[in-house]
């Protein structure tokens, strides 16, 4: 499975809308490889796999608002309004598309959302934590997790290096401190 889609194919899609974590249609088809009416006839033909907190379309003041803060092309000149998948909307389209790209799609996907859940979780439980041990316990786990969301693309030669992740509502810092090499 080294060809597996990477979390930073997935991440700079994840936005939120309705207090929930989602990923638009047009950007679901670009990380699977095929055409966004392909995502759209996967829910209109298979209706019972979409119930309602699944997939959800953005009115036309969403679909605004979203073309204002995120860089989307796109959707800016597309004349219907987008649908957005949750996580568990995700889910159920991965068992509707088919082949290899989708497989290692569908794990990037789940891969991504379960990492930020467990790093939303521990950076909630420092906040939370009194104990300077725990807290350096909890930011030791964070930078952990970290470096499984990025990757070997994570490692410097450099004196100091800072990561700034922002998932729509989490903005993370983190500063990583290591010595030349020589």
């Amino acid at each position: 499975m080294e060809d597996i889609v990477k979390f930073d194919s997935v991440e700079d899609y994840i936005i939120e809308l309705h207090g929930e974590k989602v990923i638009l249609d047009s950007n679901v088809a670009v990380l699977y490889g095929v055409e966004t009416m392909r995502i759209n006839e996967a829910v209109k033909n298979n209706p019972d796999k979409f119930p309602e907190g699944y997939v959800f379309q953005l009115t036309r003041e969403e679909k605004v608002k979203v073309i204002e803060n995120f860089d989307n092309p796109k959707l800016k000149y597309s004349p219907t309004l987008p649908k957005a998948f949750t996580e568990k909307g995700l889910y159920m389209l991965a068992t509707i598309l088919k082949g290899e790209r989708a497989t290692r799609t569908a794990i990037a996907i789940i891969e991504a959302f379960a990492k930020l859940r467990e790093l939303s979780r521990t950076i909630g439980e420092m906040a939370d934590s009194s104990d300077k041990f725990r807290q350096k316990s909890l930011m030791q786990k964070s930078g952990e997790i970290m470096a499984d969301l990025f990757g070997e693309d994570m490692k410097t030669d450099e004196t100091e290096t800072e990561i700034e992740v922002n998932f729509a509502v989490l903005k993370l810092k983190h500063t990583i401190k290591r010595k030349g090499q020589k």
